[in-house]
């Protein structure tokens, strides 16, 4: 039997490494499936049996049983009791639509246009660009190579295992809140001075996500939306799509210059003010604790939203981050958009909203549709996180790193440009502001950056009658690659001068 023209040919077209990741049996049912689709094993040829496969290729008999389920469950094999195991050929399950008049070639190839008419948006238009350049500055991203992996395996993989997700996932029934609803109530509790329960609560998958939904429930076409001047252009963009008139507000070293707002407004002309918690976007210009202040006094005031986007809360380098303005709001005029887990991978990381609970039940009516699986793997481990305390250790030992680099790369730029910009170190974030006196063009600086391999997207640039600036992100950098990129961009920059 073991000189049969299908084992012979089995014994010579299979080959499989015991050390590769993937499977034996995985391995050996591919090119199986490889030899039926070429043609040399026809439908109907009986493979051997077990025992005489197990000795054909010096593997157990078990893994041939496997191999022979794995194929069965693919339908390329038929395994039928006391008489062996025959080779299928599965059946294509759709048929081709005759196509009608003379275009026949045509009904084979997808279109690429549409054949009706759609609603385009121009303020959707991507503003991710993709270059070659070995190093990519970003507005101020984390370094993945922190995310403690083998640790997370761990944890990812114990989660997995709990008895209780199943039955979380096909239930029909659920808890009036969730564990992972009361531990990241509790830990903003504890770390930004609240006193709300899950009530007020609502996690997504991302702080733009959260924007997204709290802006549709709140503007409505042409209610008057208020930004810095230089502000954040992914919150720009949402704000658009839902039809907001967007007017800019003044900044300065305090922040939003919420005097101009005074002078400039009256009651039940504003809808909302987006404002940074923190640190501005771009500019890393702390908000005033007087401006904070006068800002909640004018929302209750003139009757206006406040949007208070904590995107860097995380990464506080220096003292204590300052509290946000939801954490004093009496009169419920602040909703607070927040991130837990900047230090993870994105797919371990999660929005969040704090508001009064009126609007959080409207906003958790919005994610079941947008969002009704949501990640109970993701809430689990996340839950876990907290109450063992990991989320603060890992942000304590990340805040070393990052502060060591946020005071290399100032030291670099002051070093190699020195008196051609202007800049300070801010307490915190990822990212720092640097102002070019005198101007340049930013986009040939960009363009002639690019044959140092160093890629400044234009989402980092700003430059118009007032403003010459970059939002450097270091954080994604080690200090070796500070050195490297800053070196490279003083060739840029002496090039174009």
């Amino acid at each position: 039997m073991k000189d049969s023209p299908v084992n012979l040919l089995l014994k010579e077209l299979i080959y499989f490494d015991k050390s590769s990741a993937t499977s034996v049996y995985i391995q050996i049912a591919q090119q199986i499936i490889n030899a039926i689709q070429r043609g040399y094993l026809k439908e109907g040829m009986a493979l051997p049996g077990t025992r005489t496969f197990s000795q054909l290729l010096h593997i157990h008999r078990n893994t041939v049983v496997a191999v022979y389920e794995e194929l069965a469950a693919q339908g390329w094999v038929e395994i039928l009791p006391n008489k062996g195991t025959f080779v299928l050929f599965p059946k294509p399950k759709t048929a081709k639509i005759k196509a009608i008049s003379n275009q026949v070639e045509d009904a084979y190839r997808y279109p690429k246009t549409n054949g009706f008419p759609f609603q385009t948006s121009f303020h959707l238009v991507p503003t991710v660009s993709f270059s070659n350049a070995k190093y990519h500055l970003n507005d101020g991203q984390p370094d993945l190579r922190l995310h403690p992996i083998h640790e997370f395996s761990k944890w990812y993989s114990a989660s997995m295992k709990r008895k209780s997700l199943i039955t979380k996932w096909s239930s029909s029934s659920k808890a009036k809140y969730s564990t992972f609803e009361n531990q990241l109530c509790n830990f903003l509790n504890a770390t930004r001075g609240f006193h709300i329960t899950p009530n007020n609560l609502v996690s997504t998958r991302s702080t733009e996500m959260s924007l997204y939904v709290i802006s549709r429930l709140l503007i409505r076409r042409k209610d008057v939306v208020l930004v810095g001047n230089l502000s954040n252009y992914n919150a720009n963009m949402i704000f658009q799509e839902v039809g907001a008139d967007i007017k800019t507000i003044p900044t300065d070293t305090n922040g939003l210059d919420v005097n101009y707002i005074e002078k400039h407004f009256t009651k039940g002309k504003i809808r909302c003010v987006y404002v940074c918690s923190n640190r501005d976007y771009p500019t890393t210009n702390c908000l005033s604790a007087e401006r904070r202040l006068q800002l909640l006094y004018l929302a209750k005031k003139y009757q206006f939203a406040i949007i208070e986007d904590d995107f860097d809360y995380d990464f506080q380098l220096e003292g204590s981050a300052m509290l946000p303005m939801a954490s004093s709001d009496a009169n419920g005029v602040v909703i607070y958009l927040g991130k837990l887990g900047q230090s993870l991978f994105p797919s371990f990381q999660t929005g969040f909203v704090v508001a009064p609970e009126n609007l959080i039940l409207e906003a958790k009516n919005y994610i079941q549709i947008l969002d009704k699986q949501g990640d109970l793997i993701q809430e689990q481990l996340l839950s876990e996180l907290i109450y063992e305390g990991e989320i603060h250790r890992l942000l304590k030992k990340n805040t070393i790193i990052y502060k060591r680099r946020r005071d290399y790369a100032f030291d670099c730029l002051k070093h190699y440009f020195n008196d051609v910009i202007k800049i300070k170190k801010p307490s915190g974030g990822l990212a720092l502001w640097i102002e070019f006196n005198p101007s340049i063009s930013l986009v040939q600086f960009a363009e002639q950056a690019l044959n140092w391999d160093v890629f400044l997207p234009k989402t980092i640039l700003y430059q118009d009658r007032n403003t010459c600036a970059i939002r450097f992100g270091y954080g994604h950098f080690n200090e070796e690659e500070i050195e490297i990129v800053v070196s490279r961009l003083k060739q840029a920059y002496d090039a174009i001068k």
